[in-house]
């Protein structure tokens, strides 16, 4: 099953994706029950693929305005250099544990929705990724166990205002600029997913291809990011963990590439659709 967020008439909802359509499931699971993070935290996500079973959309994509996937996650753990092409770009040296900062939810747009290039930087880069939306709660998540913990997945571009990324050790302000990274279309479970390793994941500015790769490619598989980040901190419903970028990033290229109003982005991943951004700049916005 897909399902969006999204904005009708001023209200936020969340519904499900199928032909021709949407189908609306704010309130149907639930008299509270009006956003995906609320579905999922409730344990409603089965309930919801029953629902839609033999159902007419009752919604066009042009009623509604999409938000990130997840608008309000208590928490978004991003994951750095965990492809060998973009470690290699960056010279960084191998490592034993992921490399995790944090994204804040403000940071975020949904798909079609104009990611901002800030008005104190001209570096801002594109970074394609694969986003895991957790499922179930949990600590100290065994690694065998821990897609048993997934509520489903979906694109990322976790866009990065380079030079405030390396003023210091730390990466947070050149993550979390308001607006600069995209989250969607929409999240897709993983019965209809499969082997999320069989993924292909490609990012393209202004359709020219950046970055192509494998989800197979990953340093540190979901399965131990998962584990891993259990152990520092209780996964919530809800909570995105965001497991990194493929080689080719703006910024490594000779000479480097950047985005500016005008532009579009958009990363690709197989059965997870594809996340458009146009870029917009701050000043305007």
């Amino acid at each position: 099953m897909k399902i969006i967020s999204f904005v009708r008439k001023g209200q936020p909802n969340f519904g499900a994706v199928v032909p021709g359509g949407i189908i609306n499931l704010g309130g149907v699971l639930g008299n509270n029950l009006y956003s995906l993070n609320a579905a999922i935290t409730a344990g409603r996500i089965d309930d919801a693929m029953l629902y839609i079973v033999d159902r007419k959309p009752e919604l066009k994509w042009s009623d509604v305005t999409l938000l990130p996937v997840i608008p309000d996650p208590a928490k978004i753990l991003c994951i750095g250099l965990n492809y060998q092409k973009h470690k290699l770009e960056t010279g960084r040296p191998d490592v034993d544990y992921p490399t995790v900062f944090t994204r804040f939810a403000d940071s975020q747009v949904g798909h079609g929705q104009p990611m901002i290039k800030p008005a104190f930087s001209d570096r801002f880069d594109y970074e394609g990724e694969m986003a895991v939306i957790i499922g179930r709660g949990g600590r100290n998540i065994a690694q065998e166990d821990a897609l048993e913990y997934v509520a489903g997945y979906a694109c990322y571009n976790d866009g990065s205002i380079r030079d405030w990324q390396r003023r210091t050790s730390q990466f947070t302000p050149g993550k979390n600029f308001p607006s600069s990274g995209g989250f969607g279309p929409y999240m897709v479970t993983p019965d209809e997913v499969g082997d999320y390793r069989r993924l292909a994941i490609q990012t393209r500015l202004n359709g020219q291809v950046m970055q192509d790769a494998s989800l197979a490619d990953l340093i540190f598989p979901v399965e131990e990011l998962i584990s891993y980040c259990s152990q520092f901190t209780p996964l919530s419903p809800g909570d995105v963990i965001v497991s990194g970028t493929p080689g080719g990033v703006g910024d490594r290229r000779d000479p480097p590439v950047y985005m500016f109003a005008g532009d579009t982005v958009e990363v690709e991943i197989g059965c997870l659709g594809t996340l458009t951004n146009p870029i917009i700049d701050e000043r305007v916005a």
